[in-house]
């Protein structure tokens, strides 16, 4: 009995030592493509970080960081173009973040089941597909010819802040979608009330998502070029911006106008790859001080 009973059993635990080896097979093959495939990503990465730090390191220094444009733009520094970069990228974001999370909140929290709800999501998800030059022509016959803003720190942050909304809106709904349920369910049962219980609840827990799309977005919004053409940046300026109706200069115009309208190549095309770096470096900055305050939520949260 004992031993027909062990011969019924071994052809079954053949059988399952192959299936089991097949999918390990299987896994390892999994995780040697996604291997592959982030080191091709990093490899890239690391390419442009490169080839940017070694073409624009030797023209950085204290002067070109903090002194104005000389010598049409030969020589000096830019300064101007790195305040202008900053207050631009502070206007969009202090502009899109507060809309775009009301947006958010309405969509997730309050808003109806209804076809209109639906077409407003895809809205929403249309524009952010829509190139940025057709923004830029928006925010000059909106903001700069119809509201009188004119070119300005203004009509450029707004239609830059109008490019973030749709990112901003659709990380934060997908943050608040992703707070567990018995979280809300437990504050109610406290007795707060809905919006109590989306203020001091939701919210903070859902907190590192939504920095999540300020990172994305801050490096879009920051990087941007044909927005700004026609609502905020001007070409040359010796001075700095004194008021949200000062037209500026900023990083990604000035490489361009270095790169295709400078008339000494020489030494334009120096000052463009330090440009480059500089805004690059402003970029991660920023991007890891997001990450630093995302990772700091998550573990008060535990997120």
């Amino acid at each position: 009995m004992t031993r027909k009973t062990f011969s019924r059993t071994r052809p079954y635990a053949a059988g399952h030592r192959q299936a089991f080896r097949a999918s390990d097979l299987t896994q390892a093959l999994g995780f040697l493509f996604l291997g592959a495939c982030i080191a091709f990503a990093l490899f890239f990465l690391g390419s442009i970080l490169y080839f940017v730090i070694v073409r624009g390191a030797p023209a950085i220094s204290w002067e070109f960081l903090t002194s104005v444009p000389r010598r049409a733009m030969t020589q000096g520094g830019v300064a101007p173009a790195i305040v202008g970069t900053f207050y631009l990228t502070l206007g969009a974001i202090a502009f899109a973040l507060p809309l775009g999370l009301a947006c958010a909140i309405y969509l997730t929290e309050y808003s109806p089941k209804t076809i209109l709800v639906n077409i407003i999501r895809l809205s929403i998800a249309n524009l952010a597909g829509i190139p940025s030059i057709v923004f830029g022509l928006f925010g000059f016959a909106v903001f700069v010819k119809v509201f009188g803003f004119g070119v300005s720190i203004l009509s450029g942050s707004l239609t830059l802040g109008i490019m973030a909304l749709p990112g901003i809106i659709s990380a934060s709904q997908e943050a608040i979608l992703a707070v567990p349920q018995s979280y809300k369910e437990a504050s109610l049962a406290l007795g707060a009330t809905h919006w109590q219980t989306i203020a001091r609840v939701v919210l903070p827990s859902s907190l590192p998502g939504i920095l999540t799309g300020v990172i994305l977005n801050v490096g879009r919004v920051a990087g941007e070029t044909a927005a700004i053409l026609f609502t905020a940046a001007t070409f040359y300026t010796r001075g700095y911006p004194n008021s949200i109706f000062s037209e500026v200069m900023a990083l990604p115009y000035h490489i361009y106008a270095l790169m295709t309208e400078g008339t000494h190549p020489e030494s334009q095309t120096l000052i463009a790859y330090g440009s480059s770096l500089i805004l690059l470096s402003l970029v991660l900055a920023v991007s890891a001080l997001a990450i630093i305050l995302r990772q700091r939520q998550r573990r008060v949260y535990g997120s």
